[in-house]
């Protein structure tokens, strides 16, 4: 498995958001001014240091969507937060690209962790050091929305989920009205052991988390379409989170979300087609749910000679077929 991000084995409605940009400079040295809210809900991943990226102020006016999540934070180490562990957070293409989409009227979500790498969770040894890692990168950016994307070791070890609860609820207080969501694998009914306790854990916390995202893929064999999977791995993310935060149904809906993965994924015979993702669209369409994401542009092409799938999606398809998909999602 050679991708960084999405694989189990492996690895409130938000149309609009209600903030402005942070009254503060950032610390990518440029002075904060308003911008206009865009939605949120609709955030397909894009990985910038991998998988021969596409220019998202192109992919921006190809689709027409609005916001991206930018994976991935890493630790370079320590308790420090670095692109993929190694690009700092000030000065380089990163910084850049976000300068770019914003300029456009977009804006970004940026994600922390993901399957491979050193991740903050473990390397940050208490709930104020992590908090405080992840406060450099709302900083930074003057963030409106931060996805802890919890994987691998990270998920399994049940004092860094704990930890990660807690640094969130610190970020929370830290900044009023920003928007967290927090993504994890899942089995085709839903969070598995591990995920559920990540749910009661936030619940017992009293952190409001904006969204609980699943990954619904590389389940190693089901019944039925990708789609329909992906449907009944959000019902039971909906009666986990129901259950744990006593939240009525439509709440309950408002606070779970979903992260797809376009085209074959890591499991073999496994595909995700864009007829699933219309499906996906229509459910959150219907239940209006915090998030509805995918890994990722990248891989939002067919393959060329060569190609593999790190930077394409391995089915016959349009250039930005799913993308153009989640793009019609609004919350």
């Amino acid at each position: 498995m050679n991708q960084p991000h999405r694989s189990r084995s492996l690895p409130i409605a938000l149309s609009l958001l209600l903030l402005g940009a942070a009254a503060a400079m950032g610390a990518d040295g440029a002075a904060a001014t308003p911008r206009a809210v865009v939605p949120m809900a609709a955030a397909p991943y894009e990985y910038l240091g991998w998988g021969n990226p596409q220019t998202p102020t192109d992919v921006m006016a190809a689709t027409g969507t609005k916001t991206f999540t930018l994976a991935f934070i890493l630790s370079d180490g320590g308790c420090n937060p670095k692109w993929d562990g190694s690009r700092a957070l000030t000065g380089g293409s990163d910084v850049s690209a976000i300068k770019a989409i914003r300029a456009k009227g977009g804006d970004v979500v940026v994600s922390v962790g993901g399957w491979s790498g050193a991740k903050l969770g473990e390397k940050c040894g208490s709930a104020s050091a992590l908090a405080g890692a992840y406060q450099k990168v709302i900083d930074a950016y003057r963030l409106k929305a931060l996805d802890v994307d919890i994987e691998n070791t990270e998920f399994t070890n049940a004092t860094v989920r704990k930890r990660v609860i807690d640094a969130l609820k610190i970020v929370k207080a830290k900044n009023p009205g920003i928007i967290t969501y927090v993504t994890m694998g899942t089995t085709p009914n839903g969070p598995d052991s591990n995920g559920k306790d990540l749910i009661k854990k936030g619940a017992a916390a009293g952190l409001d988390n904006d969204g609980w995202v699943v990954m619904p893929f590389d389940f190693g064999g089901h019944a039925g379409t990708m789609g329909q999977a992906t449907v009944s791995a959000l019902e039971g993310l909906k009666a986990a989170v129901k259950n744990s935060y006593g939240y009525g149904d439509a709440d309950a809906y408002r606070h779970i979300g979903v992260s797809s993965m376009n085209g074959k994924t890591d499991d073999a015979g496994e595909t995700v087609t864009l007829t699933d993702f219309r499906t996906i669209l229509g459910y959150a369409q219907q239940h209006h749910i915090a998030r509805f994401a995918f890994w990722s542009v990248n891989r939002d092409r067919r393959c060329g000679s060569g190609s593999d799938g790190d930077s394409c999606s391995g089915v016959s398809q349009d250039p930005y077929a799913y993308t153009k998909i989640v793009a019609k999602y609004v919350g």
